[in-house]
């Protein structure tokens, strides 16, 4: 998808989503609010391909100084006038990341949720700072309801988000796919927190 496509697909989704009047806190991805304990008190973080950026709200509110960053301009203004209404304090950016990727150790905690581009991989893992934090979280193929794209390239085969981020020392880990009860537990998504050492 070109780079004008992706940002006018985005623009007109964000477009019709409100978001003036959230509760941020329950919309941050499961893996930040599940393992939240893991976070370091101070540092730099980063929400990348942020969208409306519950997940850099979250990541404000525990004090840490945060970046925000996504390819929609619409998605970009709106978290803007949300800081700004609420006194929240995150430095965004409308940004294509697959073209301009984060630098090298430039950030303390990396959360990544509901976007999948594989060949960022290297530079997300890249961009962590030694003990840096790692938290991720997308769909999977083995799903068990419609939600999410329907493109299997936008979604992980089993196990794959263990392979992709071997490298980093993983903390947590959590697949369910179509195990057990399905009406019971996270479903659809894979889940990751790890650290680099």
């Amino acid at each position: 998808m070109s780079d004008d496509i992706a940002a006018y697909k985005w623009n007109k989704i964000y477009a019709s989503k409100d978001s003036t009047n959230r509760k941020h806190h329950f919309n941050a991805a499961n893996v930040l609010l599940d393992h939240s304990d893991l976070l370091p008190k101070t540092g730099v973080a980063l929400d990348l391909a942020c969208g409306l950026a519950d997940n850099a709200i979250y990541l404000e509110k525990c004090g840490l100084k945060v970046h925000a960053w996504d390819i929609s301009t619409t998605a970009i203004d709106k978290v803007n006038a949300y800081s700004i209404k609420n006194n929240i304090s995150i430095v965004t950016e409308v940004r294509d990341i697959e073209k301009k990727p984060p630098v090298k150790n430039s950030f303390d905690v990396i959360c990544v949720s509901y976007y999948l581009e594989r060949s960022l991989v290297c530079d997300i893992i890249a961009a962590l700072k030694p003990n840096g934090l790692l938290f991720y979280q997308t769909f999977i193929n083995e799903k068990v309801s419609c939600v999410g794209p329907s493109n299997p390239q936008y979604r992980l085969q089993p196990n794959e988000l263990l392979k992709l981020f071997s490298s980093l020392h993983i903390l947590a880990y959590m697949e369910y796919g179509r195990v057990g009860d399905i009406e019971k537990g996270l479903r659809d998504v894979a889940t990751l927190v790890a650290q680099k050492r």
